[in-house]
This record gives structure tokens, sequence and C-alpha cells, in this order.
């Protein structure tokens, strides 16, 4: 991806699209292919794909202090940092500081942010798995929120696309909780996870042991974007893949988009209104604020894509006021910032694995095991404590030699104990739904500016009795298939957090049938102005239990596909 320039002088395009990340490179890739001038915005600086990963290649000891940062650093991102992913000189470039972009709470809320071109895409656990209509439908058959307006044959098609595109790798399972997907060839189990899958499979019915499945490319298979080629099995992914082997807008998106000729990207563009027209009752352009100079222009076209993520998205339609929507664009239903959802995470178990000593593996897998959801999925898998579900994942591993050396300090005994591995260790960790409540929800602080004059976040959302109740059962169950898989020494952890820490925030913008309780229509229009997308994760109207990120993708193809159809008839 090269080096864009933009036309000071050009105001108006056929689309402009809000955010470079997972949704808002694919927004740019459908609309630019589709022959839409396309000015794509983002907040943040510059990111090239590969020129910009400045320690891709570095080595612990090519940073100061071995990679640590100084208690003054740590200040500046305290909340970043409450994932650990923030926590060295490697990664801490990716995250924002705090202190220039606060937020408040009042519950903990952990909201993870990188601003710059790519967004999250660049950091991003690149789990990739579908939904069913197990999940399109729960909230309908248990009177939950609000319908989806869509169902797994809606998505289908565009799972399909964005799969072939992106790569990912995995196993073919046959599970009508998680269907199965075009996949690359799946990464291998070690020696110890491939005991556990055969213990599982012998010991719980209906439960399987498989790879994580992951946007990963595992072939030689040639893909579009800036010199994708497979997996290196480095795994420091997140400090930006310079071979383009996992999906990224960087890597994929953004330079198909390039390459149609259409794309205008401007970076520092940090986007704070959707101006509406009210003789038409469409909107006609982006309010920005220009993040170097405070600039403040507006550009115009004949669709908008909002793809900032779930937060930001969401807080530019509660900003966007007029004469029509007094409380923000598209929230007669006063929905915007509520039902917002994350998966709540930290909770399962781990052991020792005995034998094997003579075994090892090769690379640093990028990925771990994966245990679809076998809660609440029909038959005997109901359970009346909780609804909905939850996957586990994990991996096993051999553990690190230092543990062996405490009474060895020198010489050729410690030589020989520094060359010896220690033993095995098998853990699983649950990724569970978080159910939609109305009262968790984020507002706007309008007392409390930002550096660029534009209201805070206030964040007020928890965890409730479903979400505990089925962390004791993902602990119980976790227990029960490592035990059953010959571990020993086996305990469970909980570690519950908050809401964001699994970085999936979603739902405050939601899709559903009726404007009076949704904010989206079911091809993402807003109720209201159907020329305004939103496809980020604010559109969820549930949370499922797996990463979301491919269905993010699979709407926004979607969306773009429909939005390009609607203007060549004339109906945007």
């Amino acid at each position: 991806m090269g080096k864009f320039y933009y036309n000071e002088e050009q105001e108006y395009y056929d689309a402009i699209v809000v955010g470079t990340g997972i949704s808002g490179g694919w927004a740019a890739k459908e609309l630019c292919e589709n022959g839409l001038k396309t000015l794509v915005l983002e907040r943040g600086r510059m990111v090239t794909h590969r020129n910009d990963y400045t320690t891709a290649h570095s080595e612990k000891w090519d940073f100061p202090n071995n990679g640590a940062i100084s208690p003054e650093e740590k200040e500046k991102q305290f909340k970043q940092a409450r994932t650990g992913y923030t926590v060295g000189a490697a990664t801490k470039h990716w995250f924002v500081n705090d202190l220039e972009h606060p937020y408040n709470e009042t519950k903990r809320f952990d909201w993870m942010r990188g601003y710059h071109v790519g967004g999250r895409s660049l950091t991003w656990g690149r789990q990739s798995y579908r939904w069913s209509d197990i999940d399109f439908e729960a909230n309908k058959k248990e009177g939950i929120a609000v319908d989806w307006p869509v169902r797994y044959n809606d998505i289908a098609p565009w799972y399909d696309k964005v799969e072939k595109f992106i790569g990912v790798s995995g196993e073919k399972l046959g599970l009508p909780q998680l269907p199965d997907g075009d996949f690359e060839p799946m990464m291998e189990l070690n020696c110890v996870e491939e005991v556990v899958k055969e213990k599982v499979a012998e010991n719980f019915n209906g439960r399987v042991v498989t790879i994580g499945r992951t946007a990963h490319i595992n072939s030689d298979k040639k893909f579009t974007g800036d010199g994708r080629s497979r997996c290196q099995f480095r795994n420091r992914c997140s400090r930006g893949c310079p071979f383009g082997a996992y999906f990224s807008s960087n890597s994929s998106t953004l330079p198909a988009a390039e390459a149609t000729g259409n794309l205008t990207l401007r970076p520092d563009s940090i986007a704070y209104e959707v101006v509406y027209d009210e003789k038409t009752k469409k909107a006609t352009g982006v309010k920005i604020i220009d993040r170097l100079t405070k600039e403040k222009i507006e550009y115009k076209a004949k669709v908008i894509f909002l793809c900032a993520s779930t937060v930001a998205s969401t807080s530019i339609l509660m900003q966007s006021k007029s004469e029509t929507f007094p409380n923000g664009m598209g929230n007669e239903s006063d929905q915007l910032g509520r039902n917002i959802m994350d998966h709540h995470l930290g909770s399962g178990a781990r052991g020792k694995f005995d034998g094997f000593e003579d075994k090892y593996y090769k690379g640093r897998r990028p990925t771990g095991i994966y245990i679809p959801r076998f809660r609440n999925i029909g038959g005997d898998s109901k359970t009346t404590e909780f609804l909905r579900g939850y996957g586990y994942q994990g991996s096993a591993s051999r553990g690190n030699w230092q543990d062996d050396i405490a009474e060895v300090s020198y010489g050729k005994e410690l030589k020989d104990v520094i060359l010896k591995p220690g033993g095995w260790t098998m853990g699983i960790m649950g990724f569970g739904e978080v159910l939609p409540y109305e009262e968790n929800r984020f507002t706007l602080d309008y007392d409390k500016l930002d550096d660029w004059g534009l209201p805070t976040v206030t964040f007020d959302a928890e965890f409730k009795e479903n979400e505990w109740k089925m962390r004791e059962d993902i602990k119980e169950q976790a227990m029960a298939m490592l035990k059953a898989s010959g571990c020993t020494d086996v305990s469970t952890y909980d570690n519950p957090g908050a809401l964001g820490l699994g970085i999936h925030e979603m739902g405050t913008a939601r899709m559903g049938h009726n404007p009076k309780t949704s904010v989206l229509n079911k091809n993402n229009q807003l109720h209201a102005v159907p020329n305004v997308y939103v496809t980020d994760g604010s559109f969820m109207t549930s949370s499922a239990c797996v990463n979301p990120s491919l269905t993010y993708m699979a709407f926004t193809a979607r969306a773009a596909n429909h939005a390009a159809e609607q203007l060549k008839k004339g109906l945007l």
C-alpha cells in the first residue's frame, strides 16, 4: 500500500467511509470496486504496510530495559494496559495515550483503542468464526431484546466472499452451531492437544476439540493484497505482519481499494458529525476536525458508511443533531448507546500433563485450540442455569527451563538444565456470550471535552446474573475435561475484569425490524436516513459467543454492495 494523497479542492464524493479498521477497509474495497469515488477518513496517523511496522523484526535485546517501559510511560496508557497488550516497547505505539484520549467510567469499562490507519486490524486476535441460526434466532425464541432482521442464509454468501479473500485456516467439523467455511489448511495440534482431543471426544458426547480458525494464510495460494504470503509462525502478529500473512486492512482491503483508482484516504481526520438535509431527508456529508491543525472541514457524498468502531460510530450519530433528530441521528428509538455487549472471559482451568518429555513443537503457532459451544444448542445440551453458551480457547505447551534452575548457579550442570525444556501444561479459557441489556450503555459528557472540543464518553455497564452463572459452568466443565484428558494438579481460575476486556464491544446502534426499538434495518441502513450505513460492531443485536470480526466483515461487504446497487438505481 503506497502513500495516499488527497485533493483539498475536492469536496464531493460518491461515498465517504469513516474508519480504516476491519469494517472500514472492507467498505472501502467494495465501494471502490463498484466504481464509487470513495473518501476514507481516519482519525489517526498514516501507517503504510510493512514500512511502518517498526518493531516487527526487533528482539527484546534491541529495546532499552529489555523491552520494559518506564512508570511514566505506563501512566500514559494505564487503561490500555488493563489487557496486558501494551506493557512493552514492541506494541505500545498501536494503542492510544489515555491522557490525550480520556473517557469516563460510572462502572469499569476497558476501552482499548488504536488510532491509526488500519486500526485494530493490525492487532486483532484473528480468530474467525461464523454465526449460525442458533445465534440469529436466539433473541426471538427467548424473548430477549429484539429479533435479528436477518438469518444465516442471508449472510452465508458474504461469509464465503470474505473468507476467500482474507484466508482463514481451520478444520471443517459439520457442526450446526459453528458452520464450516472456505478454509486454508488447518494448523496442527501438538501431541498433548491431540490426546486432549481424543479424550474429550471419548468422554463427552458432542464436544469437539479443534484448532482455532484464524485469519492466516497457511498455503502457497496467491491472495489479493500487498505481497501477501503464508504465515511464518513467528507469532509477532501484534507488531504488524510484514509478510501480510494475517489479514489486515493495510495488507489486504485498502490496497485492493487503491488499485481501482477510486480511493482517496485522508488520515488525521476526526469525524464528529453526519450532516442532515431537512428537505431531502438524507445525509449530505461528514464534518471533520483535522487532528493536527484543528481546522474544521465538511466533505459531501451521496452515501455515508460509519465504520469507526462501535463506540466511535455511535458517538458520531449522537453528536449529529438537527431539528429532525434532536437526540442524535437515527435515535428516535432512544437505543443509541444502549445494549452495549462484549464477551466475558478470564475463567477456565489449567493443569499439568505428564509424559511426552521426548516431544516438542516447532515454530510459534499463532492460534490455539478451540472447543465450540456445547450448551443450549438442542437435545440434552440444555441447561436451566443460564441462557446461551460459551466456547473455549487454549493450548498445551512446555514450561520454561527457569523453573528448574533455582539450585543450579553455574558450570556444566547449569548448561545441561538450560537446554532442557520444562514439563507440559494445558489450559483452556471460556469465552461466553453477554446478553443485550438496555441499561448497559454509554452516554456523552458535554461538560468534559477532549482536546478537540468534543464530548467524552461515559460508560455505565456491567455483567449480570446470566453471565455470572455461566462462568461457574465454564470453570466446572473446563476442570472436568482436563481431568478426563489425563491432566494432573488441575485448578480453576476466575478473573472477570469488566466489559471491554474482550475487545469485542458491540451493540450500541442495533439492527431490528421496528424503527421504534432499533436504529438500523436489515441492510445496516439507518431506518430514518437510508443513505447512512453503520457496519462496525454497533449494529449487533446480540453477541453470540464467538469472535465477531468475521461477521462484521461479512455484513460490511453485504451492505456496501447494497449501497452500490441502490445508488446505481437512483434510490439513494
